[in-house]
C-alpha cells in the first residue's frame, strides 16, 4: 500500500480521476475545505475528471449540487450516479417493473427521477410491483421507511436499492443512516434486493463506457472501503482511499489504512 500526500503525485499515471461525493468532495451541506480548488487545479493541468456516486437521484441533479458547492461548471467531464444507471436500465427496457413504491429523502424525489419514463408511483404496496429505495429524510432513524418495507415484504415485492451506502457523513460530524442499511435488513429477512451503485460492477462499467477508457487507466478516489475501493478493484481500476469521511474517527483513534483494509477484507488502495 502506497501512501501519498497529494493526488497530483499520481494523477499523471492515469487518464481519468473519478471522485466519490460524500466524504470526499463534500459533507452534504458544503464542500470540504480546498476541495473545489484542488479539483480545479487538476482540471487545469489537463486531468479528465468524473464523479461516481451512490446517489439515488439522476446525474443532472448531482451536477447541479456540485456546482452549488463551488465546483466549477464543466470541471467534471461526466457525473454517473446509481440513480442514473437505474434510470438508463428502465428506459432501455431492462427492468420488468413499472409501478414503484417510493422511499425517498424528499417528497417528489421519485417523480423527478422518473421524468421521461413510463412508470408510476404508488403509496399503497398492494398497487406496486416493486420498491424504489432512493433515500431517507435527513436525520431519519429509518423507522418509517422500515415500516413501509415491512409491508412490501409481506406483499413479496422486490426492492431496487439505488443507494447501497450504509451511512454517509454530515457537516456536524455525525453519520446519516443510508438506504443500503435498510436494503441489507430486507435481504436478511428473505426479501429480494437488486442493487444499483458501488461496489456493484454495472455502475462502474456505465461510467467507464462514457469515459471510453480501459479500466487500468482510471483512478477511483473514495472514502469507503466497502463501496469505492472494493468496487474499483472488481472493475479493474486503481484507487485512492481518503483518510476522512467514513473512517475519520478510526484514523483519529490510531488505525492505519492497512488495518482498516484487513478488517474490511478490502483490496489495498493507494492511500
Amino acid at each position: 500500500m502506497q501512501a501519498i500526500a497529494s493526488l497530483s503525485l499520481v494523477a499523471d499515471q492515469f487518464d481519468a480521476l473519478v471522485f466519490d461525493q460524500w466524504g470526499v468532495l463534500h459533507n452534504g451541506q458544503t464542500a470540504y475545505g480546498a476541495a473545489p480548488d484542488v479539483v480545479a487545479a487538476l482540471r487545469h493541468n489537463g486531468c479528465r475528471l468524473a464523479v461516481l456516486s451512490n446517489s439515488g437521484k439522476r446525474a443532472e441533479a448531482n451536477a447541479s449540487r456540485l456546482a452549488a458547492f463551488g465546483f466549477g461548471d464543466g470541471v467534471f467531464e461526466t457525473v454517473m450516479t446509481s440513480g442514473e444507471a437505474f434510470w438508463l436500465d428502465v428506459a432501455a427496457g431492462h427492468v420488468p417493473h413499472r409501478a414503484f413504491l417510493p422511499i425517498v429523502a424528499n417528497p417528489g424525489d421519485a417523480r423527478i427521477w422518473g421524468a421521461g419514463l413510463e412508470v408510476r408511483f404508488a403509496d399503497d404496496p398492494e398497487l406496486a410491483e416493486a420498491v424504489l429505495l432512493m433515500g431517507l429524510p435527513e436525520g431519519s432513524d429509518g423507522a418509517e421507511a422500515r415500516a413501509r418495507m415491512q409491508q412490501a415484504l409481506t406483499q413479496g415485492l422486490p426492492v431496487y436499492c439505488t443507494n447501497p451506502d450504509i451511512s454517509s457523513p454530515r457537516a456536524d460530524g455525525m453519520m446519516q443512516l443510508s438506504p443500503g442499511a435498510l436494503a441489507r435488513e430486507y435481504a436478511d429477512q428473505g426479501g429480494k434486493v437488486i442493487y444499483y451503485g458501488k461496489p456493484h460492477l454495472p455502475v462502474f462499467e456505465a461510467l467507464r463506457r462514457q469515459l471510453d477508457l480501459p479500466p487500468r487507466r482510471i483512478l477511483m478516489i473514495g472514502d469507503s472501503l466497502e463501496h469505492d475501493i472494493t468496487g474499483a478493484a472488481k472493475a479493474g481500476w486503481r484507487s485512492v482511499f481518503i483518510q476522512g469521511g467514513l473512517y475519520r474517527k478510526a484514523f483519529a483513534g490510531g488505525a492505519t489504512p492497512a488495518d482498516l483494509a484487513r478488517a474490511a477484507n478490502s483490496p489495498s488502495p493507494i492511500t
